[in-house]
């Protein structure tokens, strides 16, 4: 793990990157604020995750880093003693965690509740959409930090790394490490509700875009031709026909649509 700072003092906003080692677009973020060093109006915490699955260019080398928080600093894995010791180095810290994904180009937040500090940050983001995931928190950094996570397109993709860049600085302009103004968006909100599993098949296809609603009855995937049909209405959330192993990914409700604040607000 590297962990680098921007400013003097005692940091109480994070930025991470490369908690999964496939997924390069964060680094990139953070090492150009390293090279740059912008002057800011407040310390900033930065860090390197899991550097040994980023040089093998593996997602992990033992188990999956954002499902093993808070970890142990005598667990017999490498992600499960990085875990614990990156919950140590974040304690205190408002974190901004970044990923990329193989299901969605276009770039949106994911957030343990719908929060106070969510509903304040998130809207200032160049993101698509805020995604609470409560019901599957369990293992997730931001199960242990108090933590904003994106998406932040494509995996491996030069747009991502430009994505991460922007967001990276969004994020920190919202806290007011960086100075500057932000720009507000409306947001739609979704909460996870459902995951949507994947049989054992040669080739799996998916029908649907994400964020887009399916209605109940519609054929949304399907695994070596066997299609699978909506019992009632969802909006897919990363779903992609390839991205994890045995899920095409989650069915979600949309609770709400954040509103841009008013002059007189």
């Amino acid at each position: 793990m590297r962990v680098a700072q921007l400013g003097s003092g005692t940091p109480e906003v994070a930025v991470v990157a490369g908690v999964h080692g496939d997924e390069p677009c964060g680094v990139r973020a953070v090492e150009r604020l390293l090279d740059e060093r912008p002057t800011v109006n407040r310390p900033v915490k930065l860090i390197v995750a899991n550097e040994a699955a980023l040089e093998r260019q593996v997602r992990f080398l033992d188990e999956d880093l954002n499902r093993a928080f808070p970890g142990d600093p005598d667990a017999k894995t490498h992600e499960g003693r990085l875990a614990a010791e990156l919950v140590s180095e974040l304690e205190g810290c408002l974190t901004f965690s970044m990923h990329s994904t193989q299901s969605h180009a276009d770039p949106f937040a994911i957030v343990n509740g719908v929060s106070e500090t969510a509903k304040e940050i998130v809207p200032q983001l160049p993101v698509a959409a805020m995604v609470e995931t409560s019901n599957f928190a369990e293992g997730r950094l931001f199960s242990a930090v108090d933590t904003v996570e994106v998406e932040c397109g494509l995996q491996g993709s030069e747009t991502a790394a430009q994505n991460a860049d922007r967001l990276t600085r969004a994020f920190l302009t919202a806290v007011g490490a960086l100075p500057g103004d932000t720009v507000h968006r409306e947001l739609p909100v979704y909460r996870l509700t459902d995951v949507i599993r994947k049989g054992q098949a040669d080739t799996y296809e998916v029908f649907v875009e994400n964020f887009t609603e399916v209605e109940a009855g519609a054929p949304f995937a399907a695994a070596d031709g066997d299609e699978q049909v909506a019992d009632e209405p969802f909006y897919p959330v990363l779903m992609s026909s390839n991205g994890y192993r045995d899920v095409f990914g989650y069915a979600a409700e949309k609770l709400d649509v954040l509103e841009t604040p008013t002059a007189a607000d």
